[in-house]
């Protein structure tokens, strides 16, 4: 992926990397293109994480927000990280 590309939504990063893995998997590009789509997955990846982590602070800001409003005296509730669907899997795969 270029650094010029303009950043892409979530799911449409995500499709992206999906295309890419499955390309990679057939084995039906050389390994010049093999080496050019994986620089590009992992510049998805990153975006794709960064994406997440943006979106679970957001979730965790909320949850703050409406465990004060509804007892400012009481706690918030605790905040577990967020994992992926797929488990280890999406980690190992990047």
């Amino acid at each position: 992926m270029s650094k010029s590309r303009q950043r892409l939504k979530f799911e449409d990063a995500l499709a992206r990397l999906e295309a890419i893995v499955e390309a990679m998997e057939r084995g039906d590009i050389d390994l010049e293109e093999s080496v050019a789509r994986y620089e590009e997955a992992m510049a998805l990846h990153a975006q794709c994480k960064a994406i997440l982590q943006d979106a679970e602070q957001r979730v965790q800001k909320i949850q703050l927000d409406a465990a004060q409003s509804a007892t400012p005296s009481a706690a918030p509730p605790p905040l577990t990280p967020f994992e992926p669907a797929g488990g280890d899997d999406a980690e190992s795969a990047g």
